[in-house]
């Protein structure tokens, strides 16, 4: 269990928003905002619907003990971990892919293959995470997660050959996937002010992310650069420690009740989850957005380093720009959350993306090292809130009895996004050179736009 005083360790922005989210206690409805569902649809208006608390998928009404208050503390702060060592393993690849080309001898397409192969790794892990998640415990399926990153990462170790390397990032893509749609789903069920515990957590991605580069970015110049995979591998074993001492190997109902929350609501429907979920548009919908954003992020985040070499005439020490596109991510996260709540999802999102394009442009056209380097941190504080702005939006259209299958399935092909956008700007980029990036970029998030506007509008309050 996590006390205070471990708490107290973290730093301040997060330390205080943990035991806000954490400590939250629901509140009675009053009259005039009860809700009852005549026919799908909400009965009567309601005058404020943010005095309802979020999180209502299977929240409870019983007040915490402490005992349970410091458990939910202690599970919220796993998870974190988890997307932590995520958000770390997406943003290593991007200062090691010159000397991976280096080392291997080979072209962009070639390495780009590492992006394939995740992506296929990605798509798997999504697809048995709906079948499965039915059959077996959230928790076993968590330290799976983890043991499956552990065998990812240490083919890589050794620098092993190129098909062996690539077999990594598969194996690494399955797990990721996994673990991914399970910390989404249990966050999203784990009581109130969940936009607040989903933000904090893509924020702990983001501080993966932020300082994956720094690391990576010693690696790539040392004679043993594939060492820095020993980081991943340490990160992601105490996660199986964690996950195991913290979530003991349990269902997703058992570990609600032991933070005293009610059990979730049934599913009601003669069909199986996995067609239930296929047949809802909007799920499809939200998946395509989120595999165009996760994509774009990572290609920025991949590609970035070396585009300002070839194209700045920048030396190696250019992969911290990558660390300040994952530090705005991080910032973004964080400090946009009452932008968020002011302009809601729709309008807020749409705003976020026109702003990045700008942003983008002065990267393509401006040909100034220190100009694109702020305006490469600038676009990462914009990409940073989108994330959780989507999966606020998906707990408004997608029923809340299929929500953690549903939530799997779009985050787990949202995440397939990492690798095949790279793996496409990587094919291009051989053909026509590395200039190519900044077009693409501006093209993917054009795209973005136009799948965002055909995401349902809200069929109820969050």
């Amino acid at each position: 269990m996590v006390s205070d005083v471990e708490l107290d360790t973290l730093p301040t922005v997060i330390r205080q928003s943990v035991r806000q989210i954490s400590s939250s206690e629901p509140k009675s409805l009053p009259d005039h905002t009860s809700v009852s569902l005549n026919h799908g649809r909400p009965r009567s208006p309601v005058s404020d619907h943010h005095a309802i608390e979020e999180g209502v998928p299977g929240s409870s009404s019983v007040q915490q003990t402490k005992e349970q208050i410091i458990r939910a503390r202690a599970q919220f702060i796993v998870t974190c971990c988890c997307m932590f060592a995520i958000g770390f393993n997406d943003a290593s690849a991007g200062p090691l892919l010159p000397r991976m080309q280096s080392v291997y001898q080979i072209s962009f397409l070639i390495v780009s293959l590492l992006f394939i192969f995740a992506c296929v790794g990605f798509i798997l892990g999504a697809s048995l995470n709906v079948l499965v998640s039915d059959h077996v415990a959230f928790g076993q399926l968590l330290v799976l997660s983890c043991v499956l990153q552990m065998i990812g990462f240490t083919l890589a170790i050794p620098a092993p050959p190129f098909p062996v390397f690539v077999l990594g990032y598969f194996i690494n893509g399955i797990g990721s996937a996994l673990q991914i749609a399970q910390v989404n789903g249990y966050l999203a069920v784990m009581g109130h002010n969940v936009n607040g515990k989903v933000a904090l957590s893509q924020a702990s991605y983001g501080a993966g992310a932020f300082v994956a580069p720094l690391v990576a970015t010693q690696f790539s110049v040392m004679r043993h650069w594939s060492f820095h995979y020993l980081v991943s591998l340490g990160l992601v074993t105490a996660n199986a420690f964690l996950t195991s001492a913290i979530f003991r190997l349990q269902s997703k109902e058992d570990c609600r009740a032991q933070i005293g929350l009610e059990p979730m609501e049934p599913n009601t429907s003669e069909h199986s989850p996995f067609r239930q979920i296929m047949n809802l548009k909007s799920v499809h919908i939200l998946a395509a957005f989120i595999f165009l954003y996760v994509g774009t992020e990572v290609t920025i985040g991949g590609w970035t380093v070396t585009y300002i070499i070839q194209q700045r005439n920048a030396g190696s020490n250019s992969g911290y720009i990558a660390s300040g596109f994952w530090g705005g991510i991080l910032v973004g996260r964080i400090i946009l959350i009452p932008l968020n709540n002011w302009l809601g999802d729709r309008l807020v999102m749409l705003i976020y993306i026109f702003l990045a394009i700008g942003l983008e442009l002065i990267v393509w056209l401006v040909p100034s090292l220190i100009g694109n380097a702020v305006a490469v941190s600038l676009v990462g504080l914009f990409f940073g809130p989108m994330f959780p702005v989507a999966l606020s939006a998906s707990r408004k259209v997608i029923p809340r009895w299929i929500y953690t299958g549903a939530i799997g399935w779009i985050t787990g092909i949202g995440q397939a996004g990492s690798a095949a956008l790279p793996f496409l700007t990587g094919a291009i980029a051989d053909a026509v050179g590395i200039s190519s990036l900044q077009p693409l970029l501006v093209g993917m998030m054009s795209a973005m736009i136009a799948m965002w506007l055909l995401v349902p509008r809200p069929t109820r309050p969050d």
